[in-house]
């Protein structure tokens, strides 16, 4: 059986697709959007437009970088505030043109800088959310990779939540619960077995909607993209009011 910190090394694995190369791969065509309109262009959100079976879709994500250079200036994965402000921008422009979203998330959490901080970071996460949970369009997130603490969250309240196999959902990483609860980081792997943070657990608790398996050929990505179909056809057909009820409802039974 898999350990629960053998999935966590598989979720920050190297070798995961990219988030860029997923989105080439699921959509026929993608135009990447820049800019928060209010203070500049986090790197590590690329968000934009494309279409997807024929219907045109909004996809944000967050990404870690290719190699040293990408993941210093994506600080890893982890999303500044007009990082946050660019994905919702374009997500309330889905909205108003009537597209579906899809949040693709690899973060270990979002970027813990004081500047960051100052700009707002915990303000433009919770706009992320409670705007979110508003937007009457159909509302997928997939937890790709890592999907650490208020950094995911900020795209991850759709109307369904996936993961990939090899991903991981939590409060914090398995580090820093090591470190709050015993002091000690070394425990990391005695913390995850703790934390219910793999996609099974996730599903299991009805925090995730779905697993889906690892895209690492041309046959799982179009399984992928397929599946990504179908669910936004399958919204598509309820009313507006039903759709954000049932949006609603989803969230409110965590306690």
């Amino acid at each position: 059986m898999t350990k629960a910190y053998d999935r966590v090394l598989a979720a920050r694995s190297a070798d995961k697709i990219s988030i860029q190369n997923l989105v080439a791969g699921i959509t026929e065509d993608f135009i990447e959007l820049h800019g928060d309109r209010a203070y500049g262009d986090d790197p590590a959100v690329y968000a934009g437009i494309g279409t997807m079976g024929g219907q045109p879709v909004t996809i944000t994500s967050i990404q870690k970088g290719n190699d040293t250079d990408e993941n210093i200036e994506r600080h890893f994965g982890s999303a500044e505030p007009d990082g946050y402000r660019k994905a919702l921008r374009l997500m309330k422009q889905a909205e108003k043109f009537n597209r579906p979203i899809i949040n693709l998330i690899n973060t270990p959490g979002a970027y813990p800088g004081v500047d960051a901080e100052y700009k707002g970071q915990g303000y433009m996460i919770a706009q992320s959310i409670i705007q979110g949970l508003k937007l009457s369009v159909p509302y997928i997130s997939v937890i790709v990779g890592e999907g650490g603490s208020g950094g995911a969250l900020a795209l991850a309240v759709g109307d369904t939540v996936w993961a990939f196999e090899n991903s991981v959902y939590s409060i914090l990483s398995p580090e820093g619960y090591a470190t709050i609860l015993w002091k000690d980081s070394s425990k990391a792997a005695d913390a995850a077995e703790q934390m219910q943070l793999t996609p099974k657990d996730l599903l299991s608790n009805e925090i995730i909607d779905k697993i889906v398996p690892e895209v690492k050929d041309s046959e799982s990505m179009q399984n992928f993209k397929n599946a990504l179909i179908d669910k936004i056809n399958e919204l598509k057909k309820l009313p507006k009011e039903e759709l954000l009820e049932k949006r609603h409802a989803r969230y409110r039974k965590f306690n």
